[in-house]
């Protein structure tokens, strides 16, 4: 140990590590891991212990696509019920994006209108997105300057007139602005001429809403957004990619040296076209949930590593946007508490270790937004954990959800890997189901 006041010992016969899992013991020193040490080590005085047997220690994840909408659009989410649903799903820090609040993240007045509302009120840390809209590129070198950890945009509409899509032109002239700044664009990739032209026949039929969002739309933006991204040298990211057409382009410029980095959500990795009932909304997000062979496709993406991150995209609203209308209803899934079983159920069924899955939902999530203290058991990080049992089932109870409006698109599923306890710093703020009072930090860009 590094002869800091060891104040707090975390030991388990599954630590994961990111050089792999294996007993150990974990070492906290004001917050801060001190030292990952053998299992057998004694424990320093003073200290006090906690063994959590068999049960696995994992960093606390870090999921970097929520859409908190607080504030202006409250009864749709909100600080609060948004990271206590974190805070109950092992995850320790999250970033909001910049939209669907009222402002949304486009000033930096409005990112401290956001700051304001949301000190009080977050159980784990929390960081900002800024947005790129067209008529704000003035504004991104002070939101960068200001914390934000980089920009979104939407290449199609957004579904709110406050944060409007870029064309082509303002997509290069935000771009350029960004990869001046070395900073990271990241892109809602749907090619707004392929909707246009697609079928829009409305009703409750999931065939019809899934022909109106076509596999083409993705696929076009993502191909323009990597030529785009070449031609500038900038950084991108595509957020929530479902169709896995658009996996060999993506591969393509990365060997290429293109930087571009992926990310795929719950939502498309564990729920199908083909089990969506007609009129049920809860499961509306765009893009959409394909089938079954899309999803197979997905994740042979993450084995190879196309697919960089795992994050939720948790996107709510009141229950009563979700009409039984796939054109009207409102677009968004709510996973931010069930991510980690929803994914972890799918993986260990494919062959995948909790070890993956650490990388996929904390690691890798962290490295993109440059959270040098997240995302890893190792001395120097936060002391943040979720401990899970990853043997132990359960069934989904919208009841027992902690977001605002408890719909789900996972209602009755059953779902390996108990989220026992989440910790921040060392301290414990989720311990069977039970939340503690919120202690989150807000966090800038390199802070």
């Amino acid at each position: 140990m590094s002869g800091a006041d060891v104040n707090l010992v975390l030991r388990s016969t599954r630590v994961v590590t990111p050089g792999g899992t294996r007993p150990a013991m974990v070492a906290v020193a004001d917050g801060t891991i001190d030292a990952v040490l053998p299992y057998d080590t004694e424990v320093p005085e003073g200290a006090r212990l906690e063994d959590f047997g068999d049960d696995v220690l994992m960093p606390g994840l870090v999921d970097t696509h929520v859409h908190v909408n607080d504030p202006g659009r409250t009864e749709w989410e909100g600080f609060f019920t948004a990271t206590r649903a974190a805070a109950a799903g092992g995850i320790t820090t999250l970033l909001d994006m910049p939209l669907n609040s009222l402002p949304p993240t486009t000033t930096v007045g409005h990112l401290r209108t956001k700051q304001q509302v949301a000190a009080p009120k977050v159980h784990v840390d929390t960081g900002f997105w800024g947005g790129a809209i067209p008529s704000n590129t003035k504004d991104l070198r002070p939101l960068y300057e200001a914390g934000v950890f980089g920009f979104k945009c939407f290449l199609s509409p957004s579904g709110v007139e406050e944060f409007p899509e870029l064309d082509q032109e303002q997509l290069a002239r935000s771009m350029a602005e960004v990869s001046d700044l070395g900073g990271l664009l990241i892109v809602h990739a749907e090619d707004p001429h392929h909707l246009e032209s697609a079928p829009q026949r409305g009703g409750p039929a999931y065939a019809d809403f899934l022909a109106s969002r076509p596999r083409d739309a993705e696929n076009t933006a993502i191909v323009g957004l990597i030529a785009q991204a070449r031609r500038l040298n900038a950084r991108v990211h595509v957020l929530h990619l479902s169709s896995s057409d658009a996996l060999e382009p993506i591969a393509a410029a990365k060997r290429e040296g293109v930087r571009v980095s992926v990310e795929s959500c719950p939502h498309f990795l564990t729920l199908t076209a083909e089990e969506v009932p007609d009129g049920a909304t809860e499961f509306k997000c765009c893009p959409p949930i394909r089938e079954a062979a899309n999803q197979d496709a997905l994740w042979q993406g993450l084995a190879d590593g196309t697919i960089d991150c795992i994050v939720s995209d948790h996107s709510p609203c009141t229950t009563d946007l979700k009409t039984p209308d796939f054109a009207s209803a409102w677009g968004g899934i709510s996973s931010l508490q069930l991510g980690l079983p929803a994914i972890w159920t799918e993986a260990r069924r494919r062959g995948h270790a909790l070890d993956d899955v650490v990388r996929w939902m904390s690691a890798a999530p962290a490295e993109l937004a440059g959270l040098t203290r997240k995302g890893a058991i190792e001395a120097g990080r936060d002391a943040d954990f979720a401990v899970l049992a990853p043997d132990e089932t359960f069934a989904v109870d919208p009841a027992a959800l902690f977001h605002r409006n408890q719909v789900t698109a996972y209602a009755g599923k059953t779902l390996h890997g108990v989220v026992k306890s989440t910790w921040l710093r060392g301290v414990r703020i989720a311990d069977e189901g039970v939340l503690a009072e919120p202690t989150g930090r807000l966090l800038e860009r390199n802070s």
